[in-house]
């Protein structure tokens, strides 16, 4: 599959830049594990991008994502594994398979157009490969349904995709309600991890706490990262109308009071419009 013109510059120049000889020694010295926190990174700056609703950053954040997997495409032909015709080929081919409504033949495409139609072809494709592991002996027994969740994701989503793919054969809350109950008792149990001064107990209720709170945002659809995030951005606002008043009183805001500081904070509530 030959790339458009535009993408094969990009590709000519990675292969250019990674060019022992004549490359950049920078580029040339990286891996997929030194790539990696950037390729997180300029995801989350095209979340921030989309966030602000800045378009002509968004369109360079993408550019730099792109790039990303250009770099991991070009590390990875080099090592003879595969390459960027072979990414889009893959994705191509499984947009297509999973989406059987849109491109299946005309007879069928009403009856396949159930909810959950991408997920159950996931499922199906992860059962095939599973089973041609084992036949192979690739792997010594058939993965875990969570095996498949990355790791490398924030916490907060990674807990939501497990949740989620184990709600999928039934292991779920019927309904939010009792997850609150679920959320009393977790609060118990890290005040009692709270007296016994074990850092590492009390580490692990606290989880488990918050664990259960992405389950509960979850039945009330909402996300947990996109709910902090929100949160986030309201207390650094507020945060910030602390300091602008305090700067207007000629104070700095080390040399406030805590009375002070919430006296502000009140009132940024009610000054300050939602975004």
């Amino acid at each position: 599959m030959e790339p458009s013109n535009d993408i094969k510059r990009l590709i000519d120049i990675m292969a250019r830049l990674r060019d022992p000889q004549n490359g950049c020694a920078w580029d040339v010295e990286q891996t997929f594990e030194t790539i990696m926190p950037y390729t997180i990174e300029e995801a989350y700056e095209v979340a921030d991008a989309i966030e602000r609703g800045d378009m002509d950053d968004l369109a360079d954040e993408l550019g730099d994502l792109l790039l990303q997997v250009v770099y991991h495409a070009r590390i990875a032909e080099e090592a003879g594994l595969f390459a960027f015709g072979d990414v889009v080929h893959a994705v191509t081919d499984k947009m297509i398979r999973r989406h059987p409504h849109v491109f299946g033949p005309e007879n069928t495409r009403s009856m396949t157009m159930a909810k959950g139609m991408w997920e159950k072809v996931k499922a199906q494709e992860k059962a095939a490969k599973a089973q041609r592991q084992l036949e192979s002996g690739a792997i010594e027994k058939r993965p875990s349904l969570l095996d498949d969740v990355p790791r490398v994701q924030p916490s907060l989503m990674r807990a939501l995709k497990m949740q989620k793919k184990a709600a999928t054969v039934g292991f779920d809350w019927s309904e939010a309600e009792p997850i609150l109950d679920k959320i009393s008792e977790e609060m118990d149990e890290l005040r009692e991890a709270m007296q016994s001064k074990d850092q590492s107990h009390i580490a692990e209720e606290y989880g488990d706490l918050l664990f259960a709170m992405v389950n509960l945002g979850r039945h009330l659809g909402i996300e947990a990262e996109t709910a902090l995030a929100g949160t986030n951005l309201k207390f650094s606002r507020r945060f910030a109308f602390i300091e602008d008043q305090l700067e207007q009183q000629g104070k700095p805001i080390k040399d406030a009071s805590l009375d002070e500081m919430e006296t502000l904070w009140q009132l940024a509530k009610t000054e300050l419009k939602p975004l």
